[in-house]
């Protein structure tokens, strides 16, 4: 059976978040930061009459992902931070998963050896009645898209 064509692009407000295989308690409002590039290096060979200057790829990088979430009463998150801030980095498998209409998996975003650089809480105002955000900034050493 062909794969089904799909004209309309997904909406990017279905979402889930996974570390180490078990999705993490709490809606995320935003993930994102989702960024892969190779920096070029350009040489010229010495014998090369035209002086083109060729380009290889050069070292892989990897954005900080930022995930934000209302503030729900789980410390999950922040004793993952607080490991890292006593000297005990605890690397995970992390995945950010797109599902369609009916909460099927459409496209899987996989971090490799993550872990949490920065956290950050939620600003406080009593003149305001916006939902309190944490925000977790997440390093990670690799990006594998799987659909």
């Amino acid at each position: 059976m062909p794969a089904v064509s799909r004209n309309d692009p997904y909406p990017a407000s279905n979402f889930l978040v996974e570390i180490d295989g078990i999705p993490v308690k709490g809606s995320f409002s935003e993930v994102s930061g989702m960024q892969a590039e190779s920096d070029p290096i350009e040489y010229r060979e010495g014998t090369d009459p035209d002086s083109v200057v060729h380009k290889l790829p050069g070292l892989r990088k990897f954005s900080n992902i930022l995930l934000k979430r209302g503030i729900v009463g789980d410390l999950t998150l922040w004793n993952w931070m607080q490991n890292t801030l006593q000297g005990t980095v605890q690397r995970a498998s992390m995945a950010v998963i797109l599902l369609d209409e009916n909460q099927n998996q459409v496209m899987r975003w996989k971090f490799i050896r993550a872990w949490p650089c920065k956290w950050t809480g939620p600003t406080l105002n009593a003149k305001s009645h916006e939902v309190a955000i944490e925000t977790l900034e997440i390093c990670h050493e690799g990006l594998e898209i799987e659909t």
